[in-house]
């Protein structure tokens, strides 16, 4: 396993940048997108609108970038494609925060504090469930925790790679589970109690509907990463020889754990503003219309927004304590720094966005989507071989289309009611849904924050490239792939509660 790895490694690391690899596939769909579009290929579905609930009647036909229409698309659209592209702004705004943080020193104390207080054997674990439940902070695990966990290896003297992987596999390849409602979850039972009523218009589940199997997969996919990561991803790093930080197992200076203390302070503050403005009825921060808190809010959706502002405080309050911020001139430089530092990621984002929008606009990902689906309805399969072909459909399909609401919106009129027709509950249809979902999210080019892993990578091996992030991840993906499907055949045969 270690020489396939290390040969997909060293493969991976001899094609060319992120960039130029981009650009190439923007002129594979360009091409593919005009072939398709004299071949007139076309597919005609139900989806659910997300936006209005309703059922509708769709036809999809591939569209040409190299018509006259497509064209202009191409060269009127480059800066609203790259403005729209949420991962920009995402990462923008967060590392605002965690530049303040990172800069007063607050990050290398808590990593300190953290190894000090946590087993050494139960590290891996901590790090790679708490990567699980930070999808409740929609992206903040990508842009937090993973660089804070390659981190907290590296001041124990294991590799920090491994705890990259750890973390990364926690955050993206177990995204669509966790115990906490989030709300990507309001939003996939919505579209699923849509998909209910085509059949059965009196049946619908709530958020709460897969609660047990997210448990349970929680808990079996956290002992699951954290094993791959010790027995099979770490050795074959080897031994750690890039520099060490000075301070790496070091107890916390006197004037960085009166910084510890300003800045638990800061956090407690910042916590009673934000319950002031979500705890009491008619808060600014819940829902207008409905007074949810959890799900679709103003709360929910600036989540990043909640994670800035922490960071922040805390770094400018522990500064303040620890004597590393004497004036607002230093919270401005390490915000500048923090952004400085994006800018070759940034250009690639750039491309990303491009080709994104491009494929997006060919609707060659809905022409296969619709024809993947349709095939697998027709199939003839029972119950059980049905629901792990959908699982399968799914983590293929999640390679070139990665939004877990738009696969969701065009499956579910189709799963829901035929897999109902065999008895099969709405709620383990979702559960599959999230089951072939999640994986893939590790190892796919068009996942917005790939190449923000290959930056990390790139830290503590020089030569890191799309290649040494595969074969760091594929061990999770196989994996996941193996067991997490093992888990959700077992409890639809045992006939277990999805939830409550």
């Amino acid at each position: 396993m270690a020489r396939v790895l290390d040969t997909i490694e060293r493969v991976g690391n001899k094609v060319p940048h992120p960039a130029v690899i981009f650009v190439a596939l923007i002129l594979i769909v360009m091409v593919l997108s005009h072939v398709f579009y004299l071949m007139g290929a076309s597919v005609t579905y139900q989806a659910i609108n997300p936006e209005t609930h309703a059922l509708e009647q769709t036809t999809t036909a591939a569209r040409s970038l190299l018509t006259g229409e497509g064209l202009r698309f191409m060269f009127a659209g480059v800066i609203e494609n790259f403005m729209s592209f949420t991962a920009v702004g995402v990462i923008i705004v967060a590392m605002l925060g965690v530049g303040v943080a990172e800069s007063s020193g607050l990050v290398s104390a808590l990593i300190r504090k953290l190894v000090m207080v946590a087993p050494r054997k139960a590290l891996t674990y901590i790090l790679v469930f708490v990567g699980i439940l930070s999808s409740v902070a929609a992206d903040a695990g990508y842009l937090v925790l993973i660089p804070l966990a390659a981190t907290a290896f590296l001041s124990i003297g294991r590799h920090p790679i491994a705890g990259l992987a750890a973390s990364f596999a926690g955050v993206a390849s177990v995204f669509s589970v966790n115990i906490l409602i989030k709300p990507l979850d309001g939003i996939l039972t919505g579209i699923t109690n849509d998909a209910i009523h085509i059949l059965n218009p009196a049946l619908s589940i709530d958020l709460t509907a897969n609660f047990w199997f997210s448990v349970a997969s929680v808990l079996l996919l956290t002992v699951v990463v954290t094993l791959i990561t010790e027995r099979l991803v770490e050795p074959r790093l080897g031994k750690y020889t890039g520099e060490l930080p000075a301070e790496a197992g070091g107890s916390p200076s006197a004037a960085e754990s009166r910084g510890l203390k300003f800045a638990t302070w800061g956090v407690l503050a910042l916590l009673v503003v934000f319950a002031l403005l979500t705890v009491p009825a008619g808060a600014p921060l819940r829902n207008p219309e409905t007074g949810d808190l959890i799900g679709d809010s103003p709360f929910m959706s600036g989540l990043i927004v909640a994670v800035t502002l922490l960071f922040l405080v805390a770094g400018v309050a522990y500064g303040i304590g620890a004597g590393t911020i004497k004036s607002t001139v230093d919270v401005i430089s390490a915000m500048e720094k923090a952004v400085a530092s994006l800018a070759g990621l940034i250009f690639l984002l750039f491309i990303i966005s491009q080709f994104i929008a491009f494929f997006t606009y060919s609707n060659m990902a809905t022409l296969a989507a619709v024809k993947v689906g349709d095939a697998l309805e027709h199939a003839g399969l029972g119950a059980l071989p049905l629901l792990l072909g959908f699982v399968l459909v799914v983590a293929i399909l999640d390679l070139i289309m990665t939004g877990a609401i738009p696969k969701w919106a065009i499956f579910a009129p189709v799963f829901v009611p035929l897999l109902m027709r065999l008895n099969v509950d709405p709620a383990a249809v979702l559960a599959a849904y999230r089951v072939g979902d999640s994986p893939m999210n590790s190892v796919s080019p068009l996942n917005a924050y790939f190449a923000l892993i290959v930056t990390f990578a790139q830290k503590y091996q020089k030569g890191a490239g799309v290649g040494t992030v595969v074969a760091l991840m594929l061990p999770y993906v196989v994996a996941l792939f193996v067991l997490w499907p093992l888990l959700l055949a077992a409890w639809q045969v045992l006939g277990l509660p999805w939830g409550f």
